[in-house]
């Protein structure tokens, strides 16, 4: 008789909400815990790289990779991100307050071009290709002494104030240039436009 209660007791349904649900969490199966298990995992694992590769894509390298599930995550690079070609550069005005010719380089392919901003001595920035219409096929450039700028092949001296203002001969390319605020602004399409004076392929 006490058997029979006890077994009774044993397979009696839970009687109330609370009772119902510790009944079905008893009667979870091993395996969908472990399938949940799995899936969190998974997913900590997804997001962890989706952090790895968003790190990888700020310093410009390739993230590829293949997550738990076996789907490719794949971010681009930067570089391909960044769509945008850039179309001028700009230099703060205070860096030529000292009147020194500041030289810069901007590579169009296989060239290289050449270019020097200057504050002439009337007080206006200038600026010019490093190369001339005669010398150029030397590739010298030019040198600064005092209030010139002097051409490294010949030797012709060209006052500051004439940078930009004179073209043709020995007198240094001019190169356009505008001032935005406190930036001296120069366009790309405009250094390219000077790509012929340091273009010596031909010459060869």
């Amino acid at each position: 008789m006490v058997n029979k209660k006890k077994n009774v007791l044993q397979n009696k349904k839970p009687s109330t909400k609370a009772d119902a649900h510790k009944g079905w969490r008893l009667q979870e199966s091993p395996d969908t815990c472990k399938a949940a298990k799995r899936r969190s995992a998974s997913s900590g694992r997804t997001l962890l790289l989706v952090t790895v590769a968003f790190l990888m894509v700020i310093a410009g390298l390739p993230s590829v990779f293949v997550t738990g599930s076996g789907h490719a995550l794949i971010l681009a690079t930067a570089q391909a991100a960044t769509n945008d070609p850039v179309t001028q550069f700009s230099y703060p005005v205070s860096q030529f307050n000292n009147g020194k010719a500041r030289y810069y380089k901007h590579k169009d392919g296989d060239i290289t071009i050449k270019y020097f901003i200057l504050k002439s001595s009337d007080g206006v920035i200038r600026a010019a290709f490093d190369a001339c219409d005669v010398c150029w096929k030397r590739g010298k450039g030019y040198k600064q002494k005092g209030d010139y700028m002097i051409c490294r092949n010949c030797g012709r001296k060209f006052a500051s104030v004439l940078v930009n203002e004179v073209k043709g001969g020995c007198n240094p390319a001019p190169l356009n240039r505008t001032i935005v605020e406190d930036q001296v602004v120069i366009k790309v399409s405009d250094i390219i436009e000077g790509k012929t004076y340091f273009d010596f392929s031909k010459l060869k």
